[in-house]
């Protein structure tokens, strides 16, 4: 690096150099000092004319008596006084003048040398840029097929196991990859063979990668790191020829690590491309295989590959010998929400009132990067109030903020759209208090968030793996509470409940045609699901039954639907106190939660302290409906937590 720099800076030196010469031999600066022939200087001599002549090489300074000074020069080979005296002077004449003989300058004979050469100096500067940069192309070009891997070494172990929580299970098996890497000759002993792959499957935010280092870290052995993506570019081979590199790589510095992030972006079924040709990603895929498991089997290379769609790999690339295991992470549950929380708040303060363990019961379905998020949100939430320490209160806002996004408090809301939202965050609230397979209650709120106006949040008391068809009827009578609320209270509805319905047809449909819900068509589906694997995702629902069950199938979800309308709309009538207390103090406060929010649905507090006035009666059935207003629009709520009002913009 230094020699190329010394190099590089002597060229540009160079060009700098002739460039300086050019301009002082060309653009010399003052005035110009004008030049007379030998002849000339001899007839002033005659004349008594001339004082001082100035004798610098060939190169000669004439000073008359009166005037300016001039120049002139001499012939080379002889003395100036042989040369006057052959035009005329005589030795009287030349006698008074004096005659100054000076040393020549170094620096005029190398500014002319300069310029004699410039030409040349100025093409070979230029001949030998362009055979550099020639050079730095064909060099570009013979490294394009190489791999662009990133290595780790494990003298410095950054992450360890001790930094992934939440996923035991999957600890569990890479430690035996761990184990295989730090003493082979345990399991040789035995006759076990060490695994050549192991795939790990899981939802995005699971800690697929980090698991990964963390593997490396604990083995201290090198770790090769690279995306799929990285191996497939425009040119024909070029794939291969980096998977061929890499492996080349890792066999050197065996025993060691490769890891290959998104590998579905290069693992894909062959035959799935839209050509449906032998195409440059199945090139690539060919020499993967290879790589894994070809001829050459006793290789201490482990490859630790991550991905979310195990459903589109080439089953070639599943098989025992290549990925030997796979390993799968999910979301956490309570337990390691708890260990994810510990991990991410180390080394943070935190204030008495931080109660970990609620957190880990208020974030079902979160993710370890989801968990991650929180922590951090909860800390800039402290920073910004300017405290010391991260309270209960900053983590509870960052839950809100990670799912539905930030409070929009600069958000304008009409006194009417205000109570709209208040009955029907109020709804959905009353039908999950009274009906005996919602899940418990924990927070209401009207204040705007991200897309949603209000939302009611509840969360289940542990978590659940399966759904049941009671709980199914819950979620569906809840979700329509908002909808019935409107209707009972202000006689007509909005579009607010816009996205319950639909995730209520949703489910609905679900249950009969997937889940075997419904006793009238009973325990079969219906409808086969159409997948382009390049794609990867579902393009079409092919239809495998009549349109007499087409029908029958409409029917059920629509009695489904009705049964949940109605069980909604009873319990919202027998309660209506509750609603009416539950919208009142909403109205007042904006958000319930914990002991308060108890207190209003047991009937303890009335919720009428400095409320402003309810109307006193719904009106008719029969008014004239208002236009509905096209920016009001559902909230998303996430699945199973929380449903969105419909005052959101």
């Amino acid at each position: 690096m230094a020699s190329r720099w010394l190099r590089n800076s002597f060229i540009y030196l160079l060009i700098l150099v002739a460039v300086i010469a050019l301009v002082f031999s060309f653009f010399q600066p003052g005035k110009a000092t004008p030049s007379k022939p030998l002849s000339t200087v001899a007839q002033q001599i005659n004349d008594g004319k001339v004082d001082v002549i100035e004798v610098q090489g060939d190169s000669l300074s004439v000073k008359p008596t009166t005037g300016d000074s001039y120049k002139s020069r001499k012939e080379s080979g002889s003395s100036l006084t042989e040369q006057l005296r052959a035009f005329g002077v005589t030795s009287e004449r030349l006698q008074p003048v004096q005659i100054k003989v000076k040393e020549p300058s170094q620096f005029g004979s190398w500014i002319g040398l300069l310029v004699n050469f410039l030409p040349l100096i100025i093409f070979g500067a230029i001949l030998l840029f362009m055979m550099r940069q020639a050079q730095g192309s064909n060099s570009q070009a013979m490294s394009f097929g190489k791999s662009r891997a990133r290595m780790f070494t494990g003298n410095k172990p950054t992450v360890t196991f001790a930094d992934v929580a939440g996923v035991d299970e999957a600890k569990e098996e890479l430690q035996e990859v761990v184990e295989f890497l730090k003493y082979p000759e345990k399991f040789a002993a035995l006759g076990a063979r060490i695994p050549r792959g192991v795939l790990l499957v899981g939802p995005p935010g699971t800690g697929k990668t980090l698991l990964s280092r963390a593997v490396a870290g604990e083995a201290g052995v090198p770790f090769f790191s690279i995306s799929g993506s990285e191996f497939v570019e425009m040119f024909v081979g070029v794939g291969a020829s980096r998977v061929r590199d890499l492996f080349d790589q890792a066999k050197r510095n065996a025993p060691c690590i490769v890891f290959v992030d998104e590998i579905d972006a290069v693992g894909r079924q062959r035959g799935a491309g839209l050509g449906g040709s032998h195409d440059e990603r199945e090139q690539t895929l060919n020499q993967i295989l290879v790589e894994m498991d070809g001829f050459d089997t006793n290789t201490n290379v482990i490859v630790i590959a991550a991905t979310n769609r195990p459903d589109i790999l080439d089953p070639a690339l599943l098989r025992p010998g290549r990925f030997d295991r796979q390993v799968i992470l999910d979301a956490p549950d309570v337990k390691g929400r708890r260990q994810i929380l510990d991990v991410h708040s180390r080394g943070k303060p935190l204030e008495s009132s931080a109660n970990l363990d609620v957190l880990a019961k208020q974030t079902p379905g979160f993710s370890g990067a989801d968990l991650a998020n929180l922590v951090n949100e909860g800390a800039i939430l402290a920073a910004r109030r300017n405290k010391k320490k991260i309270g209960m209160s900053e983590f509870e806002e960052a839950i809100d903020r990670v799912m539905l996004g930030p409070a929009r408090k600069s958000k304008v809301m009409s006194p009417k759209e205000k109570e709209l939202t208040a009955y029907h965050e109020g709804g959905h609230a009353v039908v999950a208090w009274f009906h005996p397979h919602c899940d418990p209650l924990h927070k209401i709120t009207i204040v705007s968030r991200g897309m949603a106006g209000g939302y009611t949040m509840v969360l289940p008391e542990e978590d659940r793996n399966y759904t049941t068809r009671s709980h199914f009827e819950g979620q569906l009578a809840m979700a329509l509470g908002g909808h019935v609320a409107e209707e009972l209270v202000f006689g007509e509805m909005s579009t607010g409940p816009g996205n319950d319905i639909q995730k209520v047809t949703h489910i609905a449909r679900a249950m009969v045609t997937r889940y075997g819900m419904s006793d009238k068509l009973g325990p079969r589906t219906f409808g086969r699901k159409e997948e382009l694997v390049f794609l990867g995702r579902d393009i079409s629902e092919q239809r495998d039954y009549s349109e007499k069950v087409a029908e029958e199938i409409d029917d059920e979800v629509h009695r489904i639907v009705q049964e949940a309308h109605e069980v909604a709309r009873r319990l919202l009538a027998e309660h209506r106190d509750v609603l009416d207390r539950l919208a009142r103090r909403l109205l007042e406060v904006e958000t319930l939660e914990g002991e308060p929010l108890q207190r209003i649905m047991t009937g303890e507090d009335d919720g009428a302290g400095g409320a402003p006035a309810l109307p006193p009666a719904p009106p008719p059935v029969d008014a004239p409906r208002q236009q509905d207003d096209p920016a009001i629009r559902p909230a998303p709520p996430r699945p199973g937590l929380a449903w969105g009002s419909g005052a959101s913009t």
